[in-house]
């Protein structure tokens, strides 16, 4: 069988398309012929070949390549008895909107759509015609009609149904003697009335005669024209431990997550959103707390477990003694981590060996156990061993520092010693999978969708870094550039990913990753999608944040400091930059104290400029250094008690600082660590070029230097960070972004905050990836706010995110920020409340509903904000995270049941008006 492709597709010179077929890494070329078609032509064999897949490529005369979207473009080959075949096809663009609604959430959730009658295909047909149609409502089809008797003359009142074959609607059709050429248009019938509800929009399509070698054409017609999807839905984010119920146990439990689900269907909600449920337990303090420094990126979290359930009434008696214990725990305004954890821990142990002779025998856990043995095993001798050392510290355990598969196998062999303690971690898993996905089916056959959370990083003392080190580099860390929330940028710890490294195997570990967020979320949110980008790296030698530049990044030259005519010197412009002034500056009444201890004179010789220069000394010259001579002092009352016994100066080295209260303490260090960071340059770990700080306006080494310098040296920071990069940066996600989004049909949204690069909207907008929109972080310069009415579709607003103060909180943190908000955003006149009022809160959701946007989505407390009774009368109770804070306790709970919260039916009538209003319901 012969098969010419043709494709529509605009194109300029130099520009060229190709066909691949199967999985064939072999592309081949289209040929131009003429404004509006390529083609090539195949031979191929329909008794060795009884079906063919294939898509296009797209190469722009730099050499930038794409790919079409989606893998549905299959020719049945079995059921064709041509010899000459003829495909129409229109190039699929993965940002169209229809693409979107082919995701897991709307297909198997919203859009259950009906597959259509397949009628009896004629024993000889010509033509057969595709198209999408992914948006349409219950009883509906997509009909044919157009000229000539076999397209049925344009009758409305009899089309020719067409029947759903995966992603197209199809019908095939005998058009022998028809008079070409025929017009013809897609259009929707009502099943269930048996009604024409319309034809597509746009001109009539056209159908050609085939040519005489043709025998059979096959019409891939894209989408249903004009039927682009106006729907739009709205949701709830809260994570898990914030939920609580009669029944919980101090902590949101998977279980609680029904309530929830009952509680959203009945206000017209139509997603749950979490925060990340994966296992954090490092050290079973309350550090363990932050939800995005997971010991693996696959198991949940054991505080999630409904130990009630799991014992069920076989085994409730271990549970009874825990009742005055779970009541009392459940009674607290916020989640206390250490005991939750650890009572529930306690109880698991004990029902394990009553628990542990059926679970091993249960089927449905010895499937589950062998499809996801890739990570179960590893994870669970990585919790033995953690808990054997005392630390998830892989480097600093006895023995197994390094992963070796047959020795984790060994760990867990049924006669070894170790057997129990490692296999209970594989018990607690197979138990949390079984109640998570309760609680997804519930919320599935309720009509709603799940949205989860994947960390941009991983925990750098976690089984995914134990596992397999080389797909991280180890001796950086993962953070963010200053910003709005952390002045000071942010340092997470986590170690940056090797990207070269995770694409020679087809960036496996990433899809694995998706595959087990399938068997819990519809959706999910890609934390700081700005790092597919490029990261900002940070060297393990820095505390904090500003210290870090992207990467990967183009480097400045030497010459091109010079070819600006600023010259280059290295100690002025990559060391810190310490004069008198600014020593006084930094460390004010404890300047001299820092000088003597911490720095030393720069020899006449050697100085740059100014009486007198200072470098630090090499005991202190990086954060960690000074952290760690700090961290090296005892308590303020053990420096006290030896300050009064002491008959000597005690050197610098030595533990006890005498003259040196707490206070002064951490106001030296936080100078010391100022003065580390008052540097223009870093230079490239290759050695070849620098990198800007961050934010060099701000520091006294820039201001410091004379204005004509500045102004050149403001020059190439500004072309640095906001030209210089867009490319090579939209080059970088394009190399990852694309397959890891082909590997899924979960329904991607990205959380593009922070400092955004140019290219990032359009890549964003090309690949069909929601981007986030909220209010009070405008992405257009020079405003104050952004307006939801002006959000794109395929977007996400939301007034808050669980790193920032709540809509109440904000309003009560700049009064000139929310009299301009009053005024500008809300239209109103006079001077704005001091407080954020329920009618002003219910305001600014209003605005949310109403968006464009295809969801709108809202922290629980921002919902609760509106009802003046209901929420909490302190806002900064409600707030979650503190970016700013490293060590922040991640315990927000819901002040109120959820049982309760169902039978508030003054709040939940109004939540269910706006819904409804909006056309979000």
């Amino acid at each position: 069988m012969k098969i010419h492709f043709y494709l529509r597709y605009s194109t300029q010179y130099g520009q060229a398309l190709f066909l691949s077929l199967q999985d064939d890494p072999v592309y081949l070329p289209l040929e131009y012929l003429n404004d509006e078609y390529w083609h090539t032509s195949i031979e191929v064999d329909p008794k060795k070949t009884k079906s063919l897949q294939y898509r296009y490529h797209f190469r722009d005369k730099d050499g930038a390549e794409k790919t079409e979207w989606g893998n549905d473009r299959v020719l049945d080959l079995a059921s064709s008895k041509a010899d000459a075949l003829q495909v129409s096809d229109y190039w699929n663009e993965a940002g169209a909107v229809e693409n979107v609604f082919f995701a897991q959430p709307f297909q198997e959730i919203f859009f259950k759509q009906n597959e259509g009658k397949a009628p009896k295909s004629p024993a000889h047909f010509t033509h057969v015609f595709k198209v999408k149609a992914p948006v349409l409502k219950k009883d509906e089809v997509v009909c044919l009609l157009g000229h000539d008797i076999a397209l049925r003359n344009w009758d409305a009142a009899a089309p020719i149904l067409l029947h759903r074959e995966g992603n197209w609607w199809t019908v095939r059709l005998d058009l022998s003697g028809q008079n070409f050429p025929l017009g013809y248009k897609y259009g929707v019938w009502n099943t269930a009335t048996n009604k024409f509800i319309g034809f597509e929009s746009g001109t009539n399509r056209t159908i050609y005669a085939p040519p005489g070698n043709i025998d059979a054409v096959v019409l891939h017609d894209g989408f249903l024209r004009g039927a682009n999807p106006n729907w739009r839905g709205a949701g709830v984010a809260i994570p898990v431990f914030s939920l609580r119920t009669k029944d919980s146990f101090g902590v949101g439990e998977f279980t609680d997550m029904n309530r929830l689900t009952d509680w959203a269907k009945s206000v017209g909600l139509k997603l749950l959103q979490l925060l990340p449920i994966n296992d954090t337990s490092a050290t079973g303090a309350w550090t363990d707390s932050y939800p995005y420094a997971a010991v693996s990126a696959f198991a949940l979290h054991p505080i999630f477990l409904n130990v009630g359930e799991l014992a069920g009434k076989k085994h409730a008696a271990i549970i009874k003694p825990y009742s005055a214990k779970q009541r009392e725990l459940n009674a607290l305004d916020a989640v206390d981590y250490e005991a939750v954890i650890h009572t529930k821990w306690d109880i698991i142990r004990q029902l394990y060996p009553l628990m542990k002779a059926d679970w091993q025998k249960d089927a449905a856990y010895q499937t589950y156990y062998q499809e996801n043995k890739h990570w179960l095993l590893p994870y669970s001798a990585f919790c033995y061993l953690r808990d054997q050392n005392g630390t998830p510290d892989f480097s600093q355990w006895k023995s197994h520092q390094v992963f070796k598969q047959a020795e984790v196998e060994a760990l867990l062999a049924p006669n070894a010693k170790t057997f129990d303690d490692v296999a209970i971690h594989l018990f607690v898993q197979w138990h949390l999978h079984v109640q998570m996905r309760a609680a997804v089916d519930y919320a599935h056959a309720n009509g709603l969708a799940l949205k989860g959370d994947i960390p941009i990083g991983i925990y750098r003392y976690s089984c995914d870094a134990w596992v397999a080190p080389e797909l991280y580099n180890m001796d950086k860390q993962a953070g963010a550039p200053p910003d709005d929330f952390a002045e000071k940028g942010q340092n997470w710890g986590f170690p940056t990913y090797n990207w070269a490294r995770m694409k020679e195997d087809g960036f496996a570990w990433w899809k694995q990753r998706f595959e087990q967020m399938k068997l819990y979320f519809d959706a999910f949110r890609i934390d700081h999608i700005l790092g597919f980008f490029r990261i900002w790296s940070i060297p393990m030698d820095a505390v904090e944040g500003i210290l870090g530049y992207f990467v990967p990044a183009i480097p400045v030259s030497e010459r091109e400091f010079h070819d600006a005519g600023i010259g280059f010197n290295y100690d002025r412009l990559c060391k810190p930059y310490i004069t008198d002034e600014v020593l006084y500056e930094y460390l004010g009444a404890h300047a001299q104290y820092s000088a003597d201890h911490f720095l030393e004179h720069i020899p006449d010789g050697k100085r740059w400029s100014g009486a007198s220069q200072y470098a630090v000394k090499p005991d202190y010259d990086t954060q960690r250094k000074v952290e760690a001579w700090f961290n090296s002092l005892t308590a303020p009352e053990a420096i006290e008690s030896s300050a009064k016994k002491a008959t000597k100066k005690p050197k610098l080295s030595e533990v006890v600082v005498p003259e040196l209260s707490a206070q002064d303490a951490d106001a030296i260090r936080t100078g010391m660590f100022n003065l580390l960071t008052n540097v223009i340059l870093f230079r490239d770990p290759s050695g070849e070029g620098y990198h800007f700080r961050f934010g060099i306006d701000k520091i006294s080494s820039m201001r410091h230097l004379p204005a004509e310098v500045q102004g050149k040296l403001n020059a190439l920071y500004i072309n640095y960070f906001f030209r210089r990069q867009d490319d090579f940066w939209k080059q970088e996600a394009l190399e990852k972004l694309p397959e890891l989004k082909r590997s899924t049909n979960m329904l991607i949204c990205g959380e593009d905050l922070g400092m955004v690069p140019a290219c990032v909207p359009s890549v964003m907008e090309e690949l069909g990836i929601l981007s986030l929109e909220i209010q009070r972080m405008p992405k257009k310069t020079g405003t104050a706010f952004f307006h939801p009415k002006d959000a794109p579709y395929l977007s996400v607003v939301t007034p808050s995110t669980h790193d920032m103060s709540t809509i109440r909180g904000w309003w009560e943190e700049n009064r000139n920020l929310s009299q301009q908000f009053f005024t500008e955003i809300l239209g109103y006149q006079g001077v704005a409340p001091f407080f954020c009022e329920p009618w002003l809160n219910q305001a600014i959701l209003a605005q949310h509903f109403q968006s464009p946007a295809l969801w709108a989505i809202f922290q629980i407390q921002d919902l609760l904000g509106m009802d003046g009774k209901l929420r909490r009368e302190n806002p900064n109770d409600e707030r979650i995270n503190i970016p700013a804070n490293p060590k922040h306790y991640w315990q927000y709970r819901m002040h109120i049941n959820l049982e309760d919260l169902q039978a508030e039916k003054a709040f939940n009538d109004t939540l269910r008006g706006l819904v409804m209003e909006s056309g979000r319901g």
